[in-house]
């Protein structure tokens, strides 16, 4: 897995500051703790089995007390894909196999293949905030002088995709039922066989809950579920790297360190929902090194005062990422469509 520690310390004038004291702190919490680990296991399964449990026995009472139940369990499903995601980069357990079983478990839950999407992620780590490298586990995120050239048609499919509804509703259920049945042309025989592997899981899970609650029950249960997690989930991944003053460059400019702490968010929560989602508002930490387990990211993070400096995303704030669309290098900021206007009154002034 790419981490930050392997990369060697440059001293751009346009990157954060290149003491390396913080690399002693990022060091003193990549090691795995055992109890923390099956602690977060047991406090993240153990709900979401109980949770389904309720499901079924609310059937028979109403399905206005289904839905809500179906809801909370799309909350700790969000928390269980965060122990499959730290279990992908290693840093859960100190065990490689352990790290391997929890994570194949955790992605049958969340319908997600472990070996591919541990692949591709390892991409998003190693090309996060690099122009020239877009397009692997990121949102599709065009320049403005690339929309402005494109026909009407990429115009077109480009506002659908990034539009709020599909982004967050249709894209998620699209991603987990659709997207991960099938694998990458890039993809090598391990990751291609954990697709396969992982769709027989998946099915059969399907095939044994629809015989407890019926095929139409179970597939409006498991669509909410998912939905829920899904929405949520890419919701905060978008938000981790989609914000107004978010880092990117090409080529030989593009730097891992600046990558990490102005490319990555530091998206403060409220304790509950910090809960659900495991610690993955220390995004810009994660990115420092995915070594590192989320149960160790805000505890770095209080630990180095460089850290500290990075200014965090609210829940209020981070609702302007909503009209965030595409990145202007000459103001080197994400806009809306609306700067496009802007641009053309310019040029129509200029004329």
């Amino acid at each position: 897995m790419t981490d930050m520690l392997d990369q060697p310390v440059t001293n751009k004038p346009n990157t954060p500051e290149r003491n390396t004291d913080w690399k002693k702190t990022v060091l003193e919490f990549q090691k795995p703790s055992m109890g923390r680990a099956i602690w977060q296991v047991l406090t993240s399964l153990g709900p979401y089995a109980v949770t389904w449990y309720l499901i079924y026995l609310s059937r028979s009472v109403s399905w206005w007390l289904t839905l809500p139940l179906a809801v909370l369990a799309g909350a700790f499903l969000v928390r269980i894909f965060i122990i499959f995601h730290d279990c992908g980069h290693g840093s859960f357990f100190k065990s490689r196999t352990a790290n391997d079983v929890v994570g194949f478990i955790c992605g049958v839950l969340t319908l997600t293949p472990y070996h591919h999407w541990r692949w591709e992620h390892s991409i998003h780590h190693a090309t996060s905030g690099d122009l020239d490298n877009r397009g692997t586990g990121d949102v599709w995120t065009m320049t403005v002088q690339e929309y402005l050239k494109s026909t009407r048609w990429q115009r077109f499919v480009y506002q659908v995709t990034r539009n709020p509804f599909v982004l967050f509703g249709i894209g998620p259920l699209y991603l987990f039922f659709i997207r991960h049945r099938f694998t990458s042309a890039k993809a090598n025989p391990r990751e291609r066989q954990s697709v396969y592997w992982m769709n027989l899981a998946v099915f059969s899970m399907a095939a044994l809950l629809a015989g407890v609650f019926g095929i139409i029950p179970y597939l409006l249960i498991q669509l909410t579920v998912t939905a829920v997690a899904g929405g949520a989930g890419i919701w905060m991944f978008y938000v981790q790297h989609q914000f107004e003053d978010v880092y990117w460059e090409s080529g030989k400019e593009w730097d891992y360190t600046a990558a990490a702490l102005e490319g990555s968010s530091f998206y403060k929560l409220p304790k509950i929902l910090q809960w659900f989602t495991g610690n993955i508002g220390f995004h810009h930490i994660h990115h420092l090194s995915a070594r590192i387990p989320n149960y160790n990211l805000e505890r770095c993070h209080d630990a180095h005062p460089l850290f500290n400096s990075v200014k965090p995303i609210t829940l209020s704030t981070s609702l302007k990422s909503f009209n965030l669309r595409l990145w202007d290098e000459k103001s080197r900021k994400l806009v809306g469509y609306g700067h496009l206007r802007k641009l053309r009154r310019q040029s129509a002034v200029s004329c």
